[in-house]
């Protein structure tokens, strides 16, 4: 098996040792690079990525452990073999607990016992890599897939979904932005009869009006100046799935009217062309807007709003749901700091205080924003007011950051105590039923116990 792709760092200054090394990789298709020195090696990882170290113990300008240790600081993942002359070999194992090293050889070495501990060290490293980044896939695959909160309101919208979500009516997300309608129209889509087909979604504000209609009804080649080869719009590619129609006010009028004839009609034709081919879609459509206004204003045709909203979901701002902001900035905290692999676990109290006093113009978008850069900007384990964006640092009293709560109604305590009260109240609202409580609180019900624990909140009612 070759190993081209792997790259493996030799750091020794005697030339014989490091030239056998290199010809003993080289033979097994590993890149080799060779360093000499402390300062050698260093700048060859400064100038590209290596996936394996060997370093001597003992080199001109310092010690291999210290060497160890900068190559281990510079990227965790990179394994070290350490070698060391007859004698010195206690003195290299405190490399395997002090410095990180994979492993310590002792000088004479068997090249064959070499290449089997290169293979180990990279294929660790790429395990570990993996492993890694599943985790952060994983969290973020979960976090987005959440829709978090207890609030009565966000209920209702959770209960709307799964009475809607089997069906094929077509449904209608409002809320303004940044308050989660593509988390409604995903859990629509997900947990639909549909799930397994297609997924298609289009925004309709971020195309030119030119360029909408094209993308959703497609088009032969030559249809127009540009046209150069045929594509299948999005309604096609949406058979037998469910289609986003994302921002669905700003589409243009006449658009619209083709669209309705689409939708009644269930066939689709494409620009330029004279065959029409069926389609069947479960079409979900969002809007920063109120629907009717947008009636109104001219801006939504009649005819199409009755045929979009069979169902409508009105998603509640974030100051509508204040009681949720606590889940959310705890869910925010877990999941970037696992994202970024930083060890943040709390946020001081005068730092936690504004953000559940601020106003929130951009909803939960703008919380999740803020939470991930502070968890970036962080220096240790806890959230400080520095860390927040720059309204929240120099604001001087709650008003400068947009509140909409008086300060007297901020409630108190850091973090974990709101937190811990919060599943407490949870807890007494449902006579301590652990699924109920799970549910009320927007969690999974192994979270519950796992918070439950962490707070010393015991399994049954005292």
């Amino acid at each position: 098996m070759k190993h081209g792709s792997s790259t493996i760092l030799v750091v020794d200054d005697e030339p014989s040792i490091a030239d056998g090394l290199r010809m003993t990789l080289e033979g097994e298709g590993y890149s080799v690079r060779i360093a000499g020195s402390i300062k050698t090696a260093l700048a060859a990882v400064s100038q590209s990525e290596v996936h394996g170290a060997i370093v001597d113990l003992r080199l001109p300008d310092g010690d291999g452990l210290a060497l160890t240790r900068e190559l281990r600081a510079r990227d965790p993942l990179l394994e070290v073999l350490v070698i060391t002359a007859y004698g010195s070999v206690r003195k290299a194992m405190e490399a395997t607990k002090d410095a990180g090293a994979f492993h310590v050889l002792e000088k004479p070495f068997d090249p064959d016992e070499v290449v089997g501990l290169v293979k180990r060290a990279v294929e660790h490293r790429k395990l570990v890599a993996e492993n890694s980044d599943l985790r952060r896939r994983l969290v973020e695959q979960v976090a987005d897939s959440e829709i978090l909160g207890r609030a009565p309101s966000i209920q209702r919208v959770l209960e709307t979904v799964a009475a809607v979500a089997d069906a094929d009516a077509s449904v209608l997300v409002v809320g303004e932005s940044g308050t989660g309608k593509e988390l409604i129209a995903n859990a629509l889509h997900e947990r639909s009869r549909r799930a397994e087909g297609p997924w298609i979604k289009i925004n309709c504000a971020a195309l030119p009006k030119d360029l909408i209609e094209s993308e959703l009804f497609g088009h032969t080649k030559g249809a127009f100046t540009g046209a150069t080869t045929e594509k299948v719009g999005l309604m096609e590619e949406a058979h037998g799935g469910s289609l986003l129609l994302d921002e669905i006010t700003e589409m243009p009028t006449d658009l619209q009217a083709k669209l309705l004839r689409v939708l009644e009609d269930r066939v689709v034709r494409r620009l330029g062309g004279a065959r029409s081919v069926p389609v069947d879609f479960r079409l979900i459509s969002s809007t920063n807007r109120s629907a009717e206004v947008a009636v109104k204003e001219g801006r939504l045709r009649r005819d199409l709003y009755f045929r979009i909203n069979t169902v409508t979901i009105q998603v509640p701002p974030l100051r509508d749901r204040r009681d949720d902001l606590p889940i959310l900035v705890r869910a925010f905290l877990d999941r970037y700091s696992a994202k970024h692999a930083r060890a943040v676990e709390d946020i001081e109290p005068e730092a936690y205080r504004r953000l559940l006093a601020y106003g929130w113009p951009g909803n939960v978008r703008e919380l999740q924003h803020a939470i991930e850069r502070a968890v970036l900007i962080c220096r240790g384990r806890t959230i400080m007011l520095s860390d927040l964006p720059e309204a929240f640092q120099s604001a001087s009293d709650e008003a400068e950051v947009g509140t909409a709560i008086a300060p007297s109604e901020v409630p108190s305590g850091s973090l974990e105590e709101i937190e811990r009260a919060s599943i407490l109240k949870a807890l007494d609202a449902t006579r301590w039923n652990k699924q109920a409580a799970a549910a009320l609180l927007g969690l999974r019900r192994p979270t519950l116990y796992s918070k439950m624990r962490k707070h010393g909140i015991p399994q049954r009612r005292p």
